[in-house]
C-alpha cells in the first residue's frame, strides 16, 4: 500500500492509492478542483497553479488526456508520500468540514446501459411473465438508451417525486398523477475525458485513452410511468426527471487491482465487441434506505464490460465529448440480497421489504433517503472507497 503523511488517510479508503478528483468551494469563494485525501481536500489550484484547476468543473483537466492524467497523479502520489512533498502540499490541505462539494463535471451527453443479466432477467420476468426474460438481442449487444444530461445532479440534491401518465392496476385509461412506484437503480458511471470527432468509432482497446474515471450513480426511476410509456421506444419521462452522481471521480488508474477478465459471454460477441483487455471490475456496492442496508450489489457480476459499452456507443460514428457520462445500468447479483433496485427487491411490489423499525416499503415514500456506496481493492492491497451518492425524496410539486 502506498502510504501518506496525511493524518488518518491510509486507513480511510481515501489514501494515496485512490486520490479521487472533485470540485469544491470554500467560504463563498469560486469553485476549484481538488482531490480527496482522508478527511481533507487537497486544493490543486493552490498547489499546482495550473489554470484547469481553477475551473468550476473537471472538464478542462479531463480534456487534457491520459498523458496529463497520469503525470498529475504520479506527481501527487510522490508529494503525498514524501517529506519533501509535505512541505509544499500540506498548506493546501483543507478539512472536508470546511468545504461545499459541487457537481464534479459538466455532463455533455448521458447514456444509460442495461448490462446486468440478472437485472435484465428479473425485469423481464416481472414485466413480461409470459415471455422469455431476455429479448433476442440482449446477449449480442449492450442495450442502452440516451438520457437527459440536464437532470444529472450531484449527491445530496433532493429528488422531487415526478408526475406523469400512469395506469392504475386494472384500469384501461391512464391518469395524470405523481408516481406511486418511485424506485432507485444502483449503477456505476463512466466519465469521458478525451473526446473524438464524428465519424470515428472507439475500439474496445482504446477504452482507457478516453475514459477518465468512475462515479456512483443512482438512476431514479418511476416504474409506473415507465411501464406505461416504454413500448415501443423505451424509457423516457420515467427516467429523465433525475439521475444522481457521487461527488468524487475515481481515476481508472486507482482501480487496477479491481480489474479482471470479466464474465464469460456466450455467444461470443461480434469482433468489434471482443475484449482485448481486462475491464471487468470487482467492486462491492451497498444500498441503504433510511440508514439501513437493504442490498449489496456486486459489480463483478455484470455481463457487459465498460470497454464494450464504449465501443458499442461509438460504433456508428457518434462522437465523444469531454464530460460524457455513461452508466452501467442497474447492478444486480444472483442472490436476492444483491438486487440493485426496489423493483427487484420487492418483486414488483408484491413482496415489500420490512425495515428494522417495522415499517415496510414496496417503493419509495416521501422523505425516504437512499445512499449508495462502494469499495474496491486498492493497488497496494488495501481498500479504496468510491464515496457515496445520496438523495432524499421530496413530495411532488404539482
Amino acid at each position: 500500500m502506498t502510504t501518506t503523511w496525511v493524518p488518518g488517510a491510509d486507513a480511510s479508503g481515501f489514501g494515496a492509492d485512490n486520490l479521487p478528483y472533485g470540485v469544491f468551494s470554500r467560504g463563498g469563494a469560486a469553485p476549484r478542483v481538488g482531490v480527496r485525501v482522508g478527511e481533507y481536500v487537497l486544493d490543486l489550484a493552490g498547489l499546482l497553479g495550473e489554470p484547469e484547476f481553477f475551473a468550476s468543473s473537471l472538464n478542462p483537466f479531463m480534456a487534457r488526456g491520459p498523458v496529463t492524467w497520469l503525470a498529475v497523479r504520479t506527481k501527487l502520489c510522490g508529494m503525498l508520500g514524501s517529506e519533501d512533498g509535505r512541505q509544499a502540499a500540506e498548506p493546501h490541505l483543507i478539512p472536508l468540514s470546511e468545504v461545499e462539494l459541487r457537481m464534479p463535471f459538466e455532463v455533455a451527453d448521458y447514456v444509460d446501459f442495461y448490462c446486468s443479466i440478472e437485472h435484465a432477467s428479473n425485469v423481464g420476468r416481472i414485466f413480461r411473465p409470459d415471455d422469455a426474460p431476455l429479448k433476442p438481442n440482449w446477449k449480442h449487444l449492450p442495450v442502452g438508451y440516451h438520457g437527459r444530461s440536464g437532470t444529472v445532479v450531484p449527491s445530496g440534491t433532493g429528488i422531487v417525486r415526478p408526475t406523469g401518465q400512469r395506469r392504475e392496476p386494472g384500469g384501461e385509461a391512464p391518469v395524470f398523477a405523481p408516481s406511486a412506484r418511485l424506485d432507485i437503480e444502483a449503477e456505476l458511471g463512466f466519465v469521458v475525458g478525451a473526446g473524438t470527432p464524428m465519424g470515428r468509432s472507439v475500439p474496445v482497446g482504446d477504452f482507457a485513452e478516453h475514459v477518465f474515471g468512475v462515479v456512483l450513480v443512482n438512476d431514479w426511476s418511476a416504474r409506473d410511468i415507465q411501464a406505461w410509456e416504454y413500448v415501443p421506444l423505451g424509457p423516457f419521462l420515467g427516467k429523465s426527471f433525475a439521475t444522481s452522481v457521487s461527488p468524487w471521480v475515481v481515476p481508472l488508474d486507482a482501480l487496477g487491482a479491481a480489474r479482471f477478465a470479466g464474465r464469460e459471454q456466450d455467444p461470443e460477441p461480434l469482433p468489434y465487441l471482443k475484449r482485448t483487455a481486462d475491464w471487468g471490475l470487482d467492486l462491492a456496492l451497498q444500498v441503504e434506505l433510511n440508514g439501513e442496508v437493504v442490498s449489496r450489489p456486486p459489480y463483478a457480476a455484470m455481463y457487459w464490460t465498460p470497454d464494450q459499452m464504449l465501443a458499442h456507443m461509438t460504433c456508428n460514428g457518434a462522437s465523444l465529448r469531454t464530460g460524457d457520462l455513461y452508466a452501467s445500468g442497474t447492478i444486480s447479483g444472483e442472490e436476492s440480497g444483491q438486487r440493485g433496485s426496489l423493483l427487484e427487491l420487492t418483486w414488483g411490489g408484491k413482496e415489500p421489504l420490512t425495515l428494522s423499525d417495522g415499517s415496510t416499503r414496496a417503493f419509495l415514500e416521501d422523505g425516504d433517503t437512499v445512499t449508495i456506496s462502494a469499495t474496491a481493492t486498492g493497488m497496494g492491497g488495501g481498500s479504496i472507497c468510491l464515496g457515496e451518492v445520496t438523495g432524499t425524496v421530496r413530495p411532488a410539486s404539482h
